[in-house]
C-alpha cells in the first residue's frame, strides 16, 4: 500500500459534493467527507454521489457493523458500513473508552495488535496499515502498545495478550473471507475473542466516539518513533514454539519419518510458521506450493481463499503432492487459524477430511496421549473436549465410553474460548476443541483455532499411524467401529437479501400455524426443537435452552425420530445459510450405505421443504 501522505489527502477536497435527492443519505454523505481522511475513499464516495448510485450509497453510509461470530468484517471501502481507515480509527476509538471504563491499569497493560496480509489498491487500505491506525489512536492517548512488526497467524494475537498480560488484543483480518473483505477481531484479557456483554458494550461506547480525536489518530508513522510502541514478535513467536513442544509426544519417530508432506499458506501468513513447527517436532520441512506460499492478498492462483471449500481449491497442493509423492496435503487458511488435510488413497485418488472427520481423529489423539502419561482413570474426570452444538457429536460418543467430559457451545470459537477460560477457573482442562468449519484447539495454549498447532500434531498423528502401517483414512474408520458411525453433510445456500432470510425462518417458526414447528422433515417425525434465536427447547421441561439465547442471528436444530440432528444458521461472517445433518449410530452398527442414504434423504428435504431454495432464489454452494 502507499505511504501516509500519499494515501492521506486534503480535507477540503470534495466537500461540495452535489446532492443525492435524500437529505437523509446527503447528511451521512457530508458527515463521512467531513471526517474522512483518505483521498482514495473519498474519492470512492464522491463517484458513487457522481454516478446516482443511492442504494450503494444506503448501503455504505446508512448503518454500521456489528461484532459477529469473527468481530466486525466487511468489504473495504468508503462508507460507514465498510472497513476502512475512519471506520478502524471509530472502532479503536470506542474500545479504548470501554477497556478505560473496565479496566483501572489499562493504561500499564496495553493494547496487542497483529494484522494479516490483506490489502486493497482502490481504498488504500491494508492490514498493515489498520493496524498502525489502531495503534495510532491509542498511542495518542499514552496506551502502550504491542504491535507485530510483521504479518502474524491470527491466535498469536491471542497468545500474546495471554503472555504479556495484555487487556485485550485487535487482530487485523477477515480470515477465509474473499479478496474484498477485511476484519477487526476483539480478544479480552483471557485471551477468548469478546463476546457479550463486552461486544455490545464496545458497540456503544463506538457509537459515542465517532470523530477522530485528533489528527494523531490518522497517523501510522506514529508507531515508528513512540516510545509505548514495543515489537512482540521475536518474543511471543520464540515463546509459542517452545510451548507448542508440549505437543509433541513421539519426537524421536518424527525424525525418520518417511512420509512427505505438501503444505499451502493459501496466499497468507502461514509459511514460516508452519515451517517452524515442523523443525520443533523433529520432522523436514514440509514442502511448500510454490505459488500459493508467499502473500498475495488477491489470492491469485486460488477462486476462494477458503480451504474448506476442499478438493477444487486444493488443486496446485494435490498435484504437488503427486509430482513430489506426498502423502498427506495440509492448508492453513490465509491467516494460519483453520486446516485442511487431504491424504493420498491407494488407488483412488485423494480423500479430503471435513472438519468433522478431522476433529474425530485429532480428539481421539489427544486423548490416545494423554492417557500413555494418565494411566489412573481418575484423573480423567477434571478433563474436557469440547465442540461447538453444529459440529459433529463424535466428542461425546468418546466421552461417554472413555469418561473424560464433554461440552458444546454456540458456534463459532469465542464461546469454545470463553468456555475453557471458565472451566479452567474450577480447575478443569480442556486437552482438544473443534469447530466442524475445520478450526481445532490441540491442547490449550491459546483459548483460539490454530491452524499452525493443528498441521504438525496431524502430522505427527500421521506418522505415528504410518510407523502401525495404518492411514488416518484407516484410522478414522477404526474410530467409528469403537465408538460408532457419524455420518455427517454439511453445506450452504448463499442469499444476498436479509429480509428473505428472515421470511424464511420466520415461516420455520410458524409453520404448522401461529407459533408452531414443523413436525416432519422428509416424512420422519421431529421429536424435538432448539431455537437457540428464540431461547426455546421443546426437550427440555422448562422449554427454555441451556445455550445462550443468540437473537442477533438465526439457529434452529431439529432432532428427527430416526436418530439424525439437523441444524439450520445463518453464518456470522457472509450472506449464507449453512445447514448440518448428522446420522449418529451405536457402536458396531456398520451399515454405513444405508445411514448415508437416510441422512441424505433427510438433508434433501431439509433444504426442499424449510428453505424453499427456488422460490427464494437460494444460490446452491459450489460443487
Amino acid at each position: 500500500m502507499e505511504d501516509n501522505d500519499r494515501v492521506n489527502g486534503d480535507l477540503n477536497a470534495n466537500m461540495d459534493c452535489q446532492s443525492t435527492g435524500d437529505p437523509q443519505l446527503d447528511k451521512a454523505v457530508h458527515q463521512w467527507l467531513a471526517w474522512d481522511r483518505n483521498r482514495r475513499t473519498r474519492a470512492q464516495l464522491d463517484s458513487l454521489v457522481a454516478a446516482g448510485h443511492l442504494e450503494d450509497l444506503r448501503s455504505r453510509l446508512c448503518s454500521r457493523m456489528s461484532f459477529g461470530t469473527a468481530g466486525l468484517r466487511a468489504p473495504m471501502g468508503a462508507g460507514f458500513n465498510r472497513i476502512n481507515d475512519l471506520t478502524i480509527i471509530q472502532s479503536t476509538q470506542g474500545l479504548y473508552a470501554y477497556l478505560c471504563r473496565y479496566f483501572a491499569d489499562f493504561s500499564s497493560r496495553g493494547l496487542v495488535v497483529g494484522f494479516d496480509t490483506r490489502g486493497q489498491e482502490e481504498s488504500g487500505c491494508s492490514s498493515e496499515r489498520l493496524a498502525k491506525l489502531t495503534a495510532a489512536v491509542m498511542l495518542s492517548r499514552d496506551v502502550p502498545v504491542h504491535l507485530f512488526s510483521s504479518f502474524v497467524p491470527t491466535p498469536y494475537v491471542p497468545y500474546a495478550v495471554k503472555k504479556l498480560g495484555a487487556a485485550a488484543g485487535v487482530m487485523i483480518t477477515a480470515s477465509h473471507n474473499p479478496k474484498e473483505d477485511n476484519g477487526y477481531k476483539v480478544y479480552w484479557s483471557n485471551g477468548a475473542q469478546i463476546a457479550s456483554p463486552h461486544d455490545k458494550e464496545i458497540l456503544r461506547s463506538i457509537e459515542q466516539e465517532l470523530e477522530p480525536w485528533s489528527a494523531s489518530c490518522w497517523d501510522q508513522e506514529l508507531v515508528d518513533h513512540s516510545s509505548l510502541r514495543t515489537d512482540p514478535l521475536t518474543q511471543i513467536n520464540s515463546c509459542y514454539m517452545d510451548e507448542l513442544a508440549s505437543l509433541c509426544f513421539h519426537r524421536g519417530l518424527n525424525s525418520s519419518c518417511p512420509l512427505k508432506f505438501v503444505h499451502s499458506s493459501f496466499h497468507g501468513v502461514g509459511h514460516d510458521f508452519v515451517q517452524q513447527a515442523f523443525r520443533v517436532f523433529g520432522f523436514a520441512p514440509p514442502i511448500p506450493v510454490p505459488e500459493q506460499k508467499d502473500p498475495d492478498p488477491n489470492f491469485s492462483s486460488l477462486r476462494c481463499p477458503n480451504p474448506e471449500e476442499g478438493e477444487s481449491v486444493l488443486e496446485l497442493s494435490l498435484l504437488l503432492a503427486e509430482k513430489e509423492n506426498a502423502r498427506i496435503v495440509l492448508a492453513t487458511d490465509p491467516d494460519a487459524d483453520r486446516l485442511a488435510v487431504a491424504e493420498k488413497s491407494d488407488g483412488c485418488g485423494w480423500k479430503v477430511f471435513t472438519g468433522n472427520e478431522l476433529g474425530a481423529l485429532l480428539g481421539w489423539w489427544m486423548f490416545f496421549n494423554w492417557k500413555e502419561s494418565h494411566p489412573d482413570p481418575t484423573d480423567t474426570q477434571n478433563v474436557y473436549m469440547l465442540a461447538t452444538t453444529v459440529s459433529s457429536k463424535i466428542l461425546q460418543a468418546f466421552a461417554r465410553i472413555e469418561g473424560f467430559r464433554f461440552e458444546e457451545t454456540l458456534p463459532g470459537f469465542k464461546w469454545i474460548g470463553n468456555k475453557i477460560h471458565e472451566l479452567s477457573k474450577t480447575g478443569n482442562r480442556v486437552i482438544f476443541a473443534f469447530e466442524e468449519s475445520i478450526g481445532f484447539l490441540c491442547g490449550n495454549m491459546v483459548p483460539e483455532k490454530d491452524g499452525v498447532s493443528s498441521a504438525v500434531v496431524v502430522a505427527e498423528m500421521a506418522a505415528y499411524l504410518h510407523n502401525k502401517n495404518l492411514t488416518l483414512s484407516q484410522q478414522l474408520h477404526n474410530i467409528y467401529q469403537t465408538y460408532g458411525y457419524h455420518v455427517a453433510k454439511t453445506s450452504y445456500v448463499v442469499c444476498n437479501d436479509p429480509p428473505t432470510i428472515q421470511k424464511i425462518f420466520s415461516r420455520i417458526r410458524n409453520f404448522d400455524g401461529d407459533g408452531s414447528y414443523p413436525k416432519s422433515c422428509g416424512g420422519v417425525q421431529i421429536v424435538h426443537v432448539r431455537d437457540v434465536t428464540t431461547g426455546y427447547d421443546s426437550s427440555r421441561p422448562d422449554l427454555t435452552s441451556v445455550l445462550p439465547v443468540s437473537r442477533s442471528s438465526q439457529m434452529i436444530t431439529f432432532t428427527l425420530q430416526n436418530g439424525v440432528v439437523a441444524t439450520l444458521r445463518t453464518s456470522g461472517t457472509e450472506p449464507k445459510i449453512k445447514y448440518y445433518t448428522e446420522f449418529c449410530a451405536a457402536p458396531g452398527k456398520s451399515e454405513v450405505r444405508q445411514l448415508e442414504e437416510e441422512l441424505q434423504k433427510v438433508t434433501a428435504a431439509l433444504l426442499d421443504e424449510f428453505l424453499e431454495p427456488e422460490k427464494n432464489n437460494l444460490v446452491p454452494r459450489l460443487a
